[in-house]
């Protein structure tokens, strides 16, 4: 394993500068714009331009790099992301911020897409799934240590925005050094919603509200900790604490999944999201250690609900079709996260900080309702039909080569393959139940 792992260290090390220089550009904008007088309404507007930028990045990136390349592409991606960041440093205000954080999304998943389709093109298939989770590993605790490190200063002056934009220069290096061939064209993606819907209404619509509900909390955790009275190490732990509690929360909700119906263990997790929006909603915590175990118990379910719901629908989707099932549920994801922020932001700048939790609220309850009823009316794939879950990155930085890394070999069927198959599963259009829930 470790000679696998000594020729794609510099990729490797490149991810982890990206999510380390992500960490902390996330973090700071919402914190330092909460100081200089920004409304909730203005701060969740980032959220949805970084989302806007990011899925425009995973449709967008596979053209740019089939015509310029792989490396090019990705020094062009983390030059323009420096100078958002540093851009944002010179002109503090919503205006300027809004835009400039959907650039810092599209070259974020053009980054990201790059650095993943060359592990996919280095990975054997006895190492494809120890390469991917040390790649998410990487990811997780590369954005969790910048988020921390916002907490070693302080947050009002130029340094993060500068160290930030350093980073994002960095990330450049070992790539641009590297001496592996090219790997093959990005994995592309196109969002085909009457399929999607074919294979699992309950994989779209809730893989939809998890958007809201996620990009929501992402964007403005630190806002709403800020908000009521949290010291700044507090608010870093508060927006990290949640990713790392999903991440270890995978494992048992994994288990559970694969020995019942998915659907099941979605509406579980709901239910234990649902309750941690109600308390907070409902106790309005103000010390530290209540809001950061009630953000530990919120984060373990909401985190968790991606790979839950992309298990779910490839377990219904034709042999070979994972890749384009999760790609396709990775925009819906994206759609959300766009609409998430906007709707909390709103929330919060009429209801106060608890504005946040009761659109995390709703969001948790549509989507516990909507899978309540298909498990009454469709009955859940056969314990032999099930593959195994997967656990993956947060779906905020996740992308279509995501997808394409975490596959087995036997599951890279070529796409126009991997079509003919889907539609020949496909349930007939009269059938207006289609979709094996």
């Amino acid at each position: 394993m470790v000679r696998q792992l000594v020729p794609i260290s510099a990729l490797l090390l490149g991810s982890g500068l990206l999510a380390y220089g992500g960490g902390m550009h996330g973090l700071i904008l919402p914190v330092r714009g909460s100081a200089e007088g920004f409304s909730a309404a203005e701060l969740g507007l980032l959220g949805t331009g970084w989302a806007f930028g990011y899925v425009a990045g995973c449709l967008v990136a596979p053209r740019i790099v089939g015509a310029v390349g792989h490396i090019r592409t990705f020094g062009v991606m983390c030059a323009f992301a420096a100078v958002a960041v540093l851009l944002q440093a010179l002109v503090v205000a919503p205006w300027a911020w809004i835009p400039v954080r959907a650039v810092s999304g599209f070259c974020f998943a053009g980054a990201a897409m790059i650095v993943e389709s060359w592990l996919n093109d280095r990975a054997q298939p006895g190492t494809r799934g120890s390469i991917f989770g040390i790649y998410s590993m990487v990811g997780l605790f590369g954005g969790t240590a910048g988020q921390m490190s916002v907490a070693l200063g302080d947050a009002s002056g130029f340094v993060f925005f500068a160290v930030a934009a350093m980073v994002y220069c960095l990330a450049l290096v070992p790539t641009a050094l590297s001496t592996s061939p090219s790997p093959a064209p990005l994995t592309s993606v196109k969002l085909d919603l009457r399929a999607l819907w074919r294979n699992s209404p309950v994989a779209v619509v809730a893989v939809f509200l998890v958007g809201i509900s996620n990009a929501a909390f992402g964007t403005l955790a630190a806002v709403y900790a800020d908000r009521v009275g949290l010291a700044l190490t507090a608010i870093a732990l508060f927006a990290s604490l949640p990713v790392l509690a999903g991440a270890f929360a995978q494992v048992p909700i994994g288990y559970a999944s694969d020995r019942m119906d998915r659907r099941k263990v979605l509406v579980a997790t709901a239910i234990l999201a649902l309750l941690a929006d109600l308390a907070f909603v409902i106790l309005v915590p103000e010390g530290r250690a209540l809001n950061l175990a009630l953000a530990a118990v919120f984060g373990a379910a909401i985190y968790a609900m991606y790979p839950l719901i992309v298990a779910h629908a490839n377990d219904n989707a034709p042999p070979g079709t994972s890749i384009q099932v999760s790609g396709g549920l990775l925009m819906i994801f994206g759609l959300g996260s766009i609409l998430g922020p906007l709707l909390a932001g709103v929330a919060m700048t009429r209801l106060g900080p608890g504005g946040l939790f009761l659109t995390t609220l709703v969001a948790h309850a549509l989507m516990i309702a909507f899978a309540l009823w298909r498990m009454a009316r469709k009955a859940p794939v056969p314990e032999a039909e099930k593959g195994a879950f997967q656990i993956t990155v947060p779906a905020r930085i996740a992308t279509p080569e995501t997808a394409a890394l975490a596959a087995g070999e036997e599951e890279a069927l070529p796409l126009e393959e991997a079509e003919a198959l889907r539609d020949a599963a496909a349930p007939e259009e009269d059938d207006p139940d289609a979709g094996r829930d």
